[in-house]
């Protein structure tokens, strides 16, 4: 086995434990953390088809924006173990059947997966380069991408007006 057929493995392993583990904690701060760890070793799984920018726009993206957002809505919810309603058993126990099923429906369709040789044409440039990537967006893309950028500008500006609380009366 190669080195990266074992990395490969290893990623893998990690990703689906960290999820199922996200899922099946009881602490909701737990479940954020390991969260965290399965968007590391997705950005892993970048790393290894040798897409650097993206690996790290993942990790910036959902390992930081988002999982700050996660963790301060956690926060502000104030859950009590009191408060939170219990899953019978027979719902822990589908979850985990359709968990293994899954995994081992995923793994066999991997074992029995061959690569894809001679279907797409090589042109000799390297897509996975940050130099393609800012010549595709900004000559192609580039309405809908400045069209993205406003939405958001506009979903930043919405947030903090509905997040300001009015004054009260004097």
């Amino acid at each position: 086995m190669s080195p990266i057929l074992i990395t490969f493995y290893f990623l893998s392993a990690i990703t689906l434990a960290s999820a199922f583990l996200t899922i099946y904690s009881k602490n909701p701060i737990h479940s954020a953390i390991y969260l965290v760890i399965c968007f590391f070793s997705i950005a892993g799984h970048y790393l290894l088809f040798n897409a650097q920018f993206l690996a790290i726009v993942h990790i910036i993206v959902y390992s930081g924006a988002i999982m700050v957002l996660f963790l301060f809505t956690i926060m502000l919810m104030n859950l009590n173990k009191e408060d939170e309603v219990h899953k019978p058993r027979i719902t822990r126990l589908g979850a985990l059947v359709v968990f293994v099923i899954a995994s081992v429906v995923l793994t066999t369709i991997f074992i029995n997966s061959k690569p894809i040789e001679g279907e797409y044409p090589t042109t000799g440039e390297d897509f996975q380069s940050i130099k393609m990537l800012g010549k595709v967006l900004l000559n192609e893309y580039m309405v809908p991408f400045e069209f993205a950028s406003v939405l958001l500008l506009v979903a930043m500006i919405g947030v903090v007006l509905l997040s300001k609380k009015e004054k009260t009366g004097k």
